[in-house]
């Protein structure tokens, strides 16, 4: 594995502030480059974890850095500016994401290794593992990461012919300066993050900085399934770079089982229409979209129990999210909650039919309950996943449903470390079941009788291992 020279970033002097996922592989890794690193965290268990950092409130001294690192959670403008961030607009300095800094070591370094940058709403972390695989399959050196981890600036140095596959969020998209990519996607857009945007214009002027900087000899992919989506399609038609529409509802090649429902049928265009960019043969794709294991959290197999499926869509932190893993299922138990998204659970009215009842946990599980209540759908909130899950086993067998879905629609702040600890959780609940009695032999829930009929289970999660995100859509 090649690695970046010690003396890279030598005459550079750089603070990071956030020393998380992102933050403190960041520190490390410029650090390991030369560069003098003034590293900061606001909350002291986390700068109790950075061993042999220097360690310095950079508010608290003259701000003469080339750049301040800002983890993507941290704010700089808005809803309102860290501290840190403060100081460096005043006195000129930029901020910086952890990619920016990989883009630049690598150039530095003399390597023309590619860089591909993947966003959109939901769907990026699959097309990002997905690409990740097809060129692991055609043979060429690639490393996949960003906001799925690993972090940016912990990736080695790739040659000239190597590829960069990185999950880019808009947190990170804004607050790139030099990078370009040599393939840039965006697969969709639905209203996220609007604190940090202001309403969706500005979010989705965040998205679109994925393809600013490029080039004739780059691609530009674009989901054209949502208006907005179409929109910037018309824009990227003035731009330099070659486009490539792609839409859930194309034909593509045949997907393996871990890639079920229209919407992994665009993420698979997307990663089709990069991998051929860069010279791999449509028969190499077919064999890798067939082979593709998935991704935990995104309807994870985690237990069979007594024939009822536990499948684990933590990742599915908005209403949009949690749409591709309800239309694959006919009839289900539904675990929802958490930190509830602007519009709430209303956009999955037309799903409700397939929910024989609902087990709603976390901060805002009376909203949601208001909402299902609306809509003749029964639930029960019961505050944790420790009382969802063997609750909802118990609602399985009584409704002959085959089916316990976890996915919240909600963030997962309020109660776990990110959505990975509540999908972990999920599925060590519901292994513990295989070793506890039957719901038969417990007592039931009140519960609302279910429709006469049974539907057939329409799709099968994979099953999978790969590296956890580590930031934010």
């Amino acid at each position: 594995m090649n690695t970046f020279s010690p003396t890279l970033f030598a005459t550079k002097r750089y603070a990071v502030v956030g020393l998380g996922n992102n933050g403190l592989p960041a520190a490390r890794g410029l650090r390991a480059m030369g560069a003098q690193v003034v590293a900061w965290d606001d909350n002291p268990a986390a700068r109790e974890a950075a061993n042999g950092l220097e360690l310095a409130d950079p508010t608290q001294a003259p701000f003469d850095y080339d750049a301040l690192i800002l983890s993507p959670g941290i704010p700089h403008c808005l809803p309102k500016p860290h501290p840190a961030a403060a100081r460096a607009i005043a006195a000129g300095v930029p901020i910086l994401c952890d990619v920016e800094l990989l883009f630049q070591a690598v150039r530095a370094s003399g390597s023309r290794a590619r860089f591909v940058g993947i966003t959109g709403t939901n769907g990026k972390s699959t097309t990002t593992a997905l690409l990740h695989h097809i060129l692991d399959r055609a043979g060429i050196p690639a490393e996949a990461g960003a906001n799925l981890g690993p972090a940016a600036l912990s990736l080695p140095l790739l040659p000239h012919h190597g590829v960069y596959v990185l999950e880019m969020s808009s947190y990170m998209l804004e607050r790139l300066a030099d990078m370009r990519f040599d393939a840039a996607v965006m697969l969709n857009l639905s209203a996220d993050h609007i604190d940090r945007h202001g309403d969706m214009a500005g979010y989705a002027m965040a998205k679109r900085a994925i393809f600013d900087r490029q080039r004739p000899q780059h691609l530009a992919v674009i989901g054209v399934d949502g208006p907005d989506c179409r929109d910037i399609a018309a824009w990227l038609d003035t731009r330099p770079a070659r486009v490539i529409r792609i839409s859930g509802a194309t034909p593509s090649l045949p997907r393996g089982p871990a890639l079920p429902g229209e919407h992994n049928a665009q993420n698979a265009a997307a990663a089709t229409a990069v991998a051929r960019h860069f010279g791999v043969s449509d028969d190499t794709i077919a064999s890798a979209l067939q082979t593709y294991p998935g991704l935990p959290h995104r309807q994870q197999l985690v237990a069979t129990v007594d024939g009822v499926n536990f499948i684990n869509d933590s990742k599915a932190t908005n209403a949009d999210a949690a749409e591709r893993a309800l239309v694959c299922y006919d009839r289900l138990i539904w675990i929802a909650g958490g930190m509830a998204k602007q519009g709430g659970i209303d956009p999955l009215a037309p799903l409700f039919p397939r929910i024989a009842h609902a087990f709603l946990i976390g901060r805002d599980a009376a909203d949601l309950a208001a909402t299902l209540a609306r809509h003749g759908v029964p639930s029960d909130t019961v505050g944790t996943l420790e009382a969802a899950v063997p609750a909802a086993f118990a609602a399985a067998t009584r409704h002959n449903a085959p089916i316990v879905l976890l996915s919240p629609a909600c963030a997962s702040w309020d109660q776990f470390t990110g959505y990975d600890q509540r999908g972990d959780s999920f599925a060590e609940l519901a292994r513990a079941l295989s070793a506890t009695p039957s719901p038969s032999t417990t007592p039931s829930l009140a519960a609302t009788p279910s429709p006469s009929t049974t539907p057939s289970l329409s799709a099968t999660p994979s099953l999978s291992a790969t590296p956890r995100r580590t930031g934010a859509t």
